[in-house]
C-alpha cells in the first residue's frame, strides 16, 4: 500500500472501533493521531471511486515530506566519506582507527563532529554511495615474482615430456591438521528435521584421540591419489615416507618400467624449497627406489595452483563436510571413500610412526646429496640420483 492507501485503511480501521478508535489504531501501528485523522476527513468527504484515485504515481504533494539531511547539512556526505576512506584507515589522526565500521559507530562519530544523523541514516547513505556489508576474499596471493608464470610454463613443459615418455608424474601436499573427536566440521549433511549432530563448544585437543595430519600424493597421470593419515607432526620424514607408500602399494604396479619420477610440491611446508632435510629425505627415497627424483616447487604465494589441491584435497573436504571426524578409523575411511564422476580413486592408510621435529642437517651431509639444480631457477627445479656406493 502507499501512504494515502495506508492512511484511509487507518482511518477505516478507526472508524469501525468508535470511541478510543484513533488511540487504538496509532498504538498498533505507529502511525500519528493527525495522520488518522487526516485519513478520516478525506475518508467522510471524497466521494467517487477511491481505488481510481489511488492510481496516480505521485502520493505527496510537490515539495512535501521532511527535506534529505544531505540537503540541510552538505557536509554529512564528506565527512561520512572521510571516516570510511581505506587511505584515511592508517592515519594516525583517523578517529576510526582499529575500530569497526559499524553504522553505529559512524553515526556516533558523525554525531561527534556536530553532525545530527542517525545510524540508519548512515545506512542508507551507504548505500547511496554503492557500499555494502561484504566478507574478506582470499583472491590476493603476496607480492608476485617476476618469473611467476615461466615457471608454470616451466613445471607445464617438464609434466607434459615425463608424461610423453611413461614416467610417474605426481603432486605432493600436506593437508590442514585435523583435530579428531566430536569438533565442529564446515558444512551440512542431511540429519532429520531439528535432530543436528552435537559437537564440542570449544575446539580444545584431545589428549586421547589426538590430530589426523593427512599428507597426499595425486598421480597426475592416472586420476589416483594416495593419503597417509599421520599422528604426529608433518616433517620431511612423514612427507617422503608417504611417497614411498604410494610407490610400494600403487606407483610400482601402475609405472612398472620407470626410471624417473616427477614431483611437483609447494615451496613452503615440509617439502620446501629451503627444507635441508627434504633434499636428504629425497635423496633417501631415491636410493631405496631406484630412481632419479626430479622436483618443480610451485612459486611463492601460489600453492593453490597445486594439482592436488583441486584435483584431490578439494574432494576430500565435500566429503567430510558437517561429519566430525570422532576417530581415526572415520577420517580414513571418509578419505578412502572419496570419489568423483571423473573417475578419481584415492587409496588412504594411518601412520602411526613418530617423526621428530628440530632435526638438523650439517653441510657435510646436505653435501652427500646427489644434486643437480636445473638452469632455470635452480632453487626451484632440481634432480637428485641415487647415490651408487
Amino acid at each position: 500500500m502507499n501512504e494515502k492507501l495506508k492512511r484511509r485503511w487507518a482511518a477505516c480501521e478507526a472508524l469501525a472501533l468508535g470511541r478510543g478508535g484513533i488511540s487504538t489504531v496509532a498504538s498498533a501501528t505507529g502511525m500519528s493521531r493527525a495522520t488518522i485523522r487526516k485519513g478520516i476527513h478525506e475518508v467522510q468527504h471524497t466521494f467517487g471511486d477511491l481505488a481510481e484515485q489511488l492510481r496516480g504515481e505521485r502520493v505527496r504533494q510537490p515539495g512535501a515530506g521532511r527535506p534529505h539531511l544531505t540537503a540541510q547539512d552538505p557536509t554529512l556526505l564528506l565527512a561520512l566519506k572521510h571516516l570510511i576512506d581505506p587511505a584515511t584507515r592508517g592515519d594516525p589522526m583517523s578517529p576510526l582507527l582499529w575500530t569497526s565500521k559499524s553504522t553505529r559507530k559512524l553515526a556516533e562519530q558523525l554525531q561527534r563532529q556536530g553532525h545530527h544523523v542517525s545510524y540508519r541514516t548512515v545506512a542508507r547513505l551507504l548505500q547511496d554511495l554503492g557500499f555494502s556489508l561484504q566478507a574478506n576474499r582470499k583472491t590476493r596471493e603476496g607480492k608476485q615474482h617476476p618469473d611467476r608464470d615461466a615457471q608454470f610454463a616451466y613445471i607445464n613443459k617438464k609434466v607434459r615430456s615425463f608424461q610423453r615418455r611413461g614416467q610417474p608424474v605426481i603432486s605432493v601436499d600436506a593437508k590442514k591438521r585435523e583435530l579428531l573427536g566430536d569438533f565442529k566440521q564446515k558444512g551440512q549433511e542431511w540429519q532429520p528435521k531439528g535432530q543436528p549432530e552435537s559437537v564440542r563448544t570449544h575446539d580444545f585437543k584431545d589428549e586421547d584421540l589426538g590430530v589426523g595430519i593427512p599428507y597426499g600424493v595425486y598421480d597426475q597421470t592416472q586420476n589416483q591419489g594416495w593419503v597417509s593419515v599421520g599422528i604426529d607432526h608433518n616433517t620431511a620424514e612423514f612427507a617422503t615416507a608417504t611417497i614411498r607408500r604410494w610407490w610400494e602399494r600403487m606407483g610400482s604396479r601402475t609405472y612398472p618400467e620407470a626410471t624417473e619420477l616427477l614431483i611437483t610440491a609447494d615451496g613452503g611446508g615440509s617439502n620446501g624449497t629451503r627444507a635441508r632435510l627434504w633434499k636428504v629425505c629425497v635423496q633417501q627415497l631415491a636410493n631405496e627406489l631406484g630412481l632419479k627424483i626430479t622436483i618443480c616447487h610451485f612459486p611463492p604465494g601460489t600453492s593453490k595452483w597445486n594439482k592436488i589441491e583441486h584435483r584431490m584435497f578439494c574432494h576430500i573436504t565435500e566429503n567430510w563436510r558437517g561429519r566430525p571426524l570422532v576417530s581415526q578409523a572415520v577420517i580414513v575411511n571418509l578419505i578412502a571413500n572419496t570419489t568423483t564422476t571423473t573417475g578419481l580413486t584415492i587409496n588412504a592408510e594411518l601412520d602411526m610412526n613418530p617423526y621428530k621435529l628440530g632435526i638438523k642437517v650439517s653441510d657435510e651431509k646436505l653435501a652427500e646429496v646427489k644434486i643437480s639444480r636445473h638452469r632455470f631457477h635452480g632453487e626451484w627445479n632440481y634432480t637428485i640420483a641415487p647415490n651408487r656406493k
